[in-house]
């Protein structure tokens, strides 16, 4: 059975943590912003390929919300792996408590994170022109965001209950992470790649992402909007499940 006491206690902890790390609030948001300033204003007067519509800046927005978003959510790893380090992983381990209940409580956290960090760049995108088409718009790209951060939070316990290593976990999220923003037409259209590329593209789960958000901000996206959520449904339910299955199949060892 589900203990939501435990689930509350995990997300309490992962948000009070996030409040009282100050740097780690402002340092979150350098590589977003970094993109955002360079690429955005840089190339802010080139069309954007099949969406004249839009200029880049409105275009960029969604996916750097996604890109900050994914980064986030796969560091959330990395609190498994200090947990582990210093025993409150095993103290929490031999509490009378599921461990689907520590998932839980630990992707909540995760998510709740994730989606202020959202939120601020989204804020920020406000700020330098981005115009919401609505406000049902603006509520579905908040879902987006969870779904987009439960599934990278799903991958992060996964790698994180296979290493021991937080320089290493860096190393393989950074590796990792990249190569699929760039593969997701966060930060140019997808129409511009090679059609095989194009294919290896919609199996990536931030492409569903970001153009739901852009679906749901802008009102412009590849695909229909609900082909997206469709799609990160089930990426999220598939990771966090495998997620939890690694995190206690590790802890188990």
């Amino acid at each position: 059975m589900i203990n939501t006491n435990a689930i509350y206690v995990l997300w309490l902890r992962e948000v009070k943590k996030f409040i009282r790390a100050k740097s780690r609030i402002i340092g979150m948001l350098g590589m977003p912003l970094f993109f955002l300033a360079f690429l955005g204003f840089g190339f802010s007067s080139m069309p954007v390929a099949g969406m004249p519509e839009v200029d880049y800046i409105t275009f960029l927005i969604p996916g750097i919300i996604s890109m900050g978003m994914v980064f986030t959510s796969m560091f959330a790893g990395i609190s498994v792996l200090w947990d582990r380090q210093f025993g409150f992983l095993k103290e929490i381990m031999v509490a009378p408590v599921k461990r689907v209940s520590i998932v839980i409580g630990r992707v909540l956290g995760g998510v709740t994170t994730s989606l202020v960090q959202g939120l601020m760049i989204l804020a920020i995108g406000l700020l330098v022109g981005l115009a919401i088409t609505s406000i049902v718009g603006f509520f579905l790209s908040i879902v987006f965001m969870a779904l987009l951060s439960a599934t990278f939070i799903g991958v992060g316990l996964i790698i994180a209950s296979k290493m021991r290593d937080m320089q290493g976990f860096q190393l393989v999220v950074n590796f990792l992470v990249l190569p699929l923003v760039f593969l997701s037409g966060a930060l140019f259209p997808l129409d511009n790649l090679p059609e095989f590329i194009r294919i290896a593209a919609f199996l990536n789960p931030i492409t569903y992402g970001v153009d739901g958000m852009r679906a749901a901000l802008i009102g412009i996206s590849t695909l229909p909007i609900l082909y997206d959520f469709i799609a990160l449904i089930i990426f999220s339910s598939l990771t966090v499940f495998l997620g939890a299955y690694f995190f206690e199949k590790g802890e188990n060892i």
